[in-house]
């Protein structure tokens, strides 16, 4: 197994189980754990240099969190994520986040396009030696600047909600389809011109609608399913 990057895992601080808990969780987000893999308490237990039990209330913490299954006769195996809860996720994310983002836009001044166009740059940078966890987090940040000044204060709950909820999928879509992200800097920075330039609220919504549903559909073909019909 891969050794953990969490950097309060590399400075061994928390106790047994937190940093159990924080090694196992980098790997099953990293994807070096992916769905299906099997959870052995003694081999990871060995691995770490700990005995089962911190192991065993770290695992039981993931399942609470919905990144591990547990199945009788077969034990603790990673989670993948459910293809239809997260295609109607990301359908009505692509919905109320292309108008929240829409309703942002004139709301978004020098600084904040400032801050989103730093944030996709260290994306770009990210892909060079590809990790799908920091790429997400950024990536989060980034809409998050963009989708934020919307004034609508019920559109931005039910868009908050859809992030909740992915987050609790973890769904780093780019650690299934890596490739997604290159796509998704660039059609990044085609919103943020289309922002900067003043475009009409119709382009900026359908641009960012656009981009949510093609990183659905890099999913779904991923799992060769049809694309979305919206």
């Amino acid at each position: 197994m891969s050794t953990a990057s969490s950097s309060s895992t590399e400075a061994g601080t928390g106790s047994k189980s937190e940093q159990a808990y924080a090694q196992l969780k980098d790997r099953i987000l990293g994807g070096a754990m992916s769905p299906g893999y099997r959870l052995v308490l003694s081999s990871i237990a060995t691995d770490m240099g700990f005995s089962v039990v911190p192991v065993r209330e770290a695992i039981r913490r993931l399942e609470a969190e919905g990144l591990v299954n547990f199945e009788h006769n077969v034990g603790a195996t990673v989670a993948g994520i459910d293809p239809d809860l997260y295609l109607h996720t990301m359908q009505t994310l692509s919905i109320i986040e292309g108008a929240a983002t829409a309703l942002a836009a004139p709301g978004i001044g020098a600084e904040e396009l400032a801050q989103a166009r730093d944030l996709n740059k260290r994306m770009r940078e990210v892909l060079a030696d590809f990790d799908p966890i920091r790429f997400t987090q950024l990536n989060t940040e980034f809409h998050a600047l963009l989708y934020g000044p919307c004034p609508n204060p019920h559109i931005l709950d039910l868009v908050h909600r859809g992030w909740t909820r992915l987050a609790r999928m973890r769904t780093s879509t780019f650690g299934y389809v890596p490739g997604r992200a290159h796509a998704s800097v660039e059609e990044h920075e085609n919103l943020l011109n289309l922002i900067e330039s003043g475009a009409p609220a119709s382009d900026v919504e359908h641009a960012a609608r656009a981009h949510r549903t093609n990183t659905l559909n890099a999913f779904l073909a991923q799992k060769s399913q049809p694309p979305s019909p919206i």
